[in-house]
């Protein structure tokens, strides 16, 4: 589950759909994320650190998944992992960001929020 988590958290921190133009994001630069289940099986609580260069989020065990932020900060964002799925929304905001996310492993289902600081 934890593994399912931080591809949670990688996609919830989007990945910014880049053009030439605009390559850099406002968003670039080193994020910590806190995962927190409010229901479901899921850990209660995960953290973790990543990158964002270009609008690209990095981790050494970046798995597929789909996701963006807009120029106004929303986040859009979902993955699958195997049999698990996840889909999470929220806002980053200057050095900060929240959010929800639910989804489900198997036949568990898990929801709660994320928050995320910039390092």
């Amino acid at each position: 589950m934890k593994r399912f988590l931080l591809a949670l958290a990688m996609v919830v921190m989007g990945s910014l759909l880049v053009t030439s133009a605009d390559a850099r994001s406002a968003y670039d630069g080193p994020w910590s994320l806190l995962f927190v289940t409010q229901y479901g099986p899921c850990d209660p609580t995960y953290s973790f650190s990543v990158n964002i260069t270009n609008g690209i989020v990095t981790h050494p065990n970046l798995v597929h998944f789909r996701g963006r932020v807009a120029r106004s900060g929303a986040v859009r964002a979902s993955v699958t992992v195997h049999e698990k799925y996840a889909s999470g929304s929220g806002r980053l905001v200057g050095p900060s960001g929240r959010g929800t996310w639910s989804g489900h492993s198997g036949g568990g289902r898990c929801a709660g929020y994320w928050i995320a600081e910039r390092n």
